[in-house]
């Protein structure tokens, strides 16, 4: 057997590349046993999503990997949440209600850790707070448990991805044990993880969409897993993107999002995806026939 060249043209935000393709039967024979189950913002069916409650619900629900959406403050402090307002998850409108919209890029950190992130999702999370990255990663780091982190609307802040390697750097997350099987970084910014990869290309990164076939040779230059929603993928998308070597030699990867019920976890675990992000990991472990 042996590999092929492929080259693609892209357009501005990808440019030409080329990249090997391996054999399909190659891909198959590397194909992982079992998709990898992420908790998706933490076990968020059952805690208050990207809360270190929610860190720990999914660590007692042994499930190994959590994933969780970075932004920025006012002041420059790496923060975990998902929208890039504090309405839905937090009392921000009741603490500062004059401050409507209530983004966070512009409230400082010291405001952010007054506001409760947990009473919306119930009263026994009453008092949970938006944690830092830094706290985040060390609750992950403490239950022996993966991240896939997210890099939510890097359009609004400009340099964030400079900044969360620091902070992964600083915290311990860069060397060679967590870049080989415990860190990965995403985003549906190409532009974003292009960054990443060029900052620190030992970090896996995946792209989160479902880029056409022809242009996956092109996102292999900086991407290690392309990440679609399941309600895009099908057995023979799966099967195209193992065919393509990402910037670290080995075949690209999917992680798809966001799964929920037990017969589409099969469903995709039958095309042979990676990875499957779900807010109820319990369910998606036990759906699996080797779960």
């Amino acid at each position: 057997m042996h590999a092929r060249v492929a080259a693609v043209t892209t357009g501005a935000l990808l440019g030409a590349a080329a990249t090997f393709l391996m054999p399909v039967s190659e891909a198959r024979a590397e194909a992982r046993p079992s998709p990898a189950v992420v908790a998706h913002r933490g076990a968020s069916a059952y805690a208050p999503e990207n809360t270190l409650a929610a860190v720990d619900k999914a660590a007692e629900m042994e499930v190994a990997w959590v994933e969780n959406d970075v932004q920025r403050t006012k002041d420059g402090e790496l923060v975990v949440i998902h929208d890039s307002t504090l309405a839905r998850t937090t009392n921000a409108a009741e603490i500062f209600p004059g401050r409507s919209p209530w983004k966070v890029q512009d409230f400082t950190a010291a405001e952010i850790a007054r506001l409760d992130a947990g009473s919306w999702f119930g009263p026994g999370y009453a008092g949970a707070r938006v944690p830092t990255l830094k706290q985040f990663v060390n609750r992950v780091e403490h239950h022996r448990q993966k991240l896939l982190l997210e890099i939510k609307n890097p359009q609004l802040y400009p340099g964030i991805e400079q900044q969360i390697v620091k902070v992964l750097g600083n915290e311990g997350w860069l060397d060679a044990h967590h870049l080989t099987s415990k860190l990965i970084v995403q985003s549906f910014s190409a532009d974003s993880i292009r960054t990443v990869h060029s900052l620190k290309p030992a970090v896996r990164t995946g792209f989160l969409g479902t880029p056409a076939v022809a242009d996956l040779p092109s996102y292999a230059r900086f991407a290690d897993l392309i990440n679609p929603s399941h309600t895009t993928v099908t057995d023979a998308y799966v099967s195209a993107v193992h065919e393509v070597r990402g910037p670290h030699g080995r075949r690209l990867q999917t992680y798809v999002w966001t799964v929920d019920d037990a017969v589409t976890a099969r469903r995709m675990a039958g095309y042979g995806v990676d990875g499957i992000i779900t807010n109820k990991p319990d369910v998606v472990r036990d759906a699996l026939p080797w779960g």
